[in-house]
Formats: structure tokens, sequence, C-alpha cells
């Protein structure tokens, strides 16, 4: 990741949670949204081969209710950090033999940004008084995301 993107996340995990981060978490954080990206994108590929077509709506992503008060807050948050633009360069889409439709593409970075608040808040409802995350906390967040997503 470039510099200038690698401050704004760093900026973007301190205005979301209070958190430090540093580049070794930059590289965990880009493995966690490749890693749920591709989870969601699962779930939504079979959604629309039930239905019967072969590309991706937005409505195939599993996207919960907390999912979604998380995508308000990280538009929120944007406005001032501007971090879709480096979203979009980091999201990996899936290879997964389906179609993705271009509103669900424009879709993709709020979905990536929700899933970015709600990583850094988790780190704080696991320990509230992290600052630095190290790998036993990012290995518990991925292990709880894991079983929720």
């Amino acid at each position: 990741m470039p510099v200038m993107g690698a401050t704004r996340f760093e900026r973007f995990f301190r205005v979301a949670a209070s958190l430090d981060v540093d580049k070794s978490d930059l590289k965990r954080y880009d493995e966690f949204l490749d890693r749920k990206v591709y989870d969601l994108f699962v779930v939504a590929k079979a959604t629309a081969k039930a239905n019967g077509r072969d590309v991706i709506e937005p409505r195939d992503l599993p996207i919960t209710k907390g999912l979604q008060e998380r995508m308000h807050e990280f538009l929120k948050l944007d406005e001032d950090l501007e971090v879709v633009p480096l979203l979009e360069q980091l999201l990996a889409r899936p290879a997964l033999g389906v179609a993705i439709s271009e509103e669900t593409e424009g879709r993709l970075p709020a979905v990536a940004g929700g899933l970015s608040v709600a990583l850094a808040q988790a780190f704080k409802i696991i320990d509230p008084r992290v600052k630095n995350p190290g790998s036993a906390e990012w290995d518990q967040v991925f292990r709880m995301f894991d079983l929720l997503l």
C-alpha cells in the first residue's frame, strides 16, 4: 500500500475506534477484507443461482442489520477521511464463475467500509483498553468474524 494510503488507513482506525495500527496491521487488514468479501460473495453467488441468475445483484449480498449500520457509520466517517478510493484499489474481486452487476460493484466500497468499522469496533469489544492490537487480538477478531460471516 502506498505511504499516503497507509496514512489514511491509520487515521481511519484512530477515528473509528481509537486504535493505532502499523504496516503489519495493514497487511492483516487487507487479508481480513479479502477473506470476508470472498465469504460474502460465496453466499451471494448461491443466492443468485437459487434465483436463476448468473449475475450477483446487491440484494444477493448477505448484508445484516449490523453491517448495514456499520456501512452508514463508514460513509459518515469517509466524508472527512476519503478512504473509498483506497478501498476500491484494495478490494479483490473473487473469481467465482459468476458476473457482478455494476450496481453491486459500486456498493462494494461501502460494504468493505462497513466491515472495516465493524473490525475496528470488534477490537474494543474484545479489549476496551487495547490501543495497538497485536497478533493475539487480530487472531481473536478473525475467529469472531469467521464465526459470523
